[in-house]
């Protein structure tokens, strides 16, 4: 009896339902659309800004969903040297972020490069420079071997363990990758690039061809395949901060249907679901943008100092009703890194009496601050 779908004969045959998945690519599509229009009304510095901030999120996201915490400003620091932002942050490397940070920007700022089983190896040293996993070392830019047994996706304590998934043979992964490889060439011009993107996720983490990697690189895959549909020399929106705000029905829906008979229309529309909301996410990303824009173009004569400036756009990039119980001279002084309370007092009534922030009403004895937003 067949358990895992590998195990059919034709395997990568994948069926879908058509009708099922129209309504919602279509919703995607008119989406994008959107989306596009707006970004490209963006400056060339304010576009950089929303490509660094997605960059930051999809670099953290899909470490997250690994169980890995990357440190943000280090990331932060990490874009903004690549993409010659003006604040580069922190001096200190990781090499894990730079490596990661290098195969998303490799794979989606040139997303018509051709796939090759070199690429992916070049990929997968950059994701363990250490040649270590955590504490465990693995073959890097290698195909695993299953010297140690098969890989296997296992939950649960030990002596409770329970198998979700089971990898093909390693003596099967060569030729499995030669077919993966040549079906990405070909589908290019032949499928439905959303529908690609999913396939290519699921078909890649199926086969599973490294001992460590294999999620980041599918998500980095799924990525690369919707680069080269929409066409759009930026990213816009981050996959894997959606993927994390639904982790357990990812695991759900990519178990079933990796011990399913073929037909992956569960799959593509939770995948498809996924890329909705990373739209819509994005979205408020440029909405927030815009009106950081409108911010400083409409108090761009007034004079105020670095620590004010980092403050309120901190403000501004959570988004209007976003900064909870307002701005506190507690929260001013956290915001500037320990200065004075004196200071911080002094520095938020000057802000006050310039029109950039208002006092809440009914504050109390709790006074904090709000922006005037524009």
């Amino acid at each position: 009896m067949t358990k895992y779908i590998w195990q059919n004969p034709n395997w990568t045959s994948f069926t879908w339902n058509e009708k099922v998945l129209l309504p919602i690519l279509s919703e995607i599509k008119l989406k994008q659309g959107q989306l596009v229009q707006k970004l490209t009304t963006l400056l060339d510095d304010d576009l950089r800004q929303s490509h660094a901030i997605i960059l930051e999120q999809e670099t953290l996201q899909t470490a997250a969903i690994e169980g890995e915490k990357y440190n943000p400003e280090m990331v932060r620091s990490s874009i903004h040297k690549r993409l010659h932002l003006k604040t580069a942050g922190v001096s200190k490397v990781d090499s894990h972020i730079d490596g990661l940070l290098d195969v998303i920007i490799d794979a989606t700022g040139q997303p018509n490069q051709k796939l090759t089983l070199s690429k992916l190896y070049s990929w997968h040293a950059s994701l363990f420079p250490t040649g270590h996993s955590r504490l465990l070392k693995i073959r890097v830019a290698q195909l695993r071997d299953d010297k140690s047994g098969p890989m296997q996706v296992v939950s649960g304590s030990i002596g409770h363990e329970k198998i979700h998934f089971e990898s093909l043979p390693a003596n099967r992964l060569k030729q499995e990758m030669k077919k993966f490889l040549s079906w990405w060439q070909e589908s290019r011009n032949s499928q439905n690039g959303i529908i690609r993107s999913g396939i290519a996720h699921l078909y890649f983490v199926t086969i599973h061809p490294f001992d460590d990697g294999n999620g980041r690189l599918a998500r980095v895959l799924a990525d690369m395949a919707l680069s080269q549909d929409d066409a759009f020399p930026h990213r816009y929106y981050s996959m894997s901060q959606a993927i994390i705000s639904q982790k357990k029905n990812y695991y759900n829906v990519l178990e079933k249907s990796q011990k399913g008979n073929g037909d992956i229309t569960a799959w593509l529309l939770w995948f498809a679901k996924c890329l909705l909301l990373a739209l819509n996410t994005s979205d408020t990303l440029l909405h927030n943008i815009f009106t950081k824009t409108s911010f400083w173009q409409k108090y761009y004569a007034i004079s105020i100092n670095e620590r004010q400036r980092k403050v309120i756009n901190k403000i501004l990039d959570l988004g209007q009703n976003n900064f909870i119980g307002g701005l506190t001279t507690r929260k001013y002084v956290n915001m500037s890194h320990g200065m004075s309370r004196r200071t911080a007092i002094r520095e938020i009534q000057d802000l006050v009496k310039k029109g950039l922030l208002i006092q809440n009403p009914g504050s109390g004895r709790n006074i904090n601050y709000n922006l005037i937003w524009p």
